[in-house]
């Protein structure tokens, strides 16, 4: 697991982390020190997931606003 404020490697990762941080605060069993460091911990991975998302999406636009320039060919199964 990365360091407290450490980036994770990728979304999946920064999410498996959120997940296991929601567990650990739902089940009520961590000392108030420890559940604020874990929830500003969680505060921090779903604000650079989002940030990431937000990216993914401004590249998908990208690429769909580039199609739209060209024709495009209706698709045609292979008769068999």
């Amino acid at each position: 697991m990365p360091k407290k404020n450490e980036a994770p490697a990728s979304f999946e990762t920064a999410l498996g982390e959120l997940e296991q941080i929601v567990n650990r605060l739902e089940s009520g069993d961590l000392p108030l020190e420890e559940a604020l460091s874990e929830f500003e911990r969680g505060v921090q991975l779903a604000r650079q997931g989002q940030s990431q998302l937000q990216k993914a999406e401004q590249r998908v636009q990208i690429l769909l606003a580039d199609s739209e320039d060209s024709p495009t060919t209706p698709f045609t199964p292979d008769a068999e």
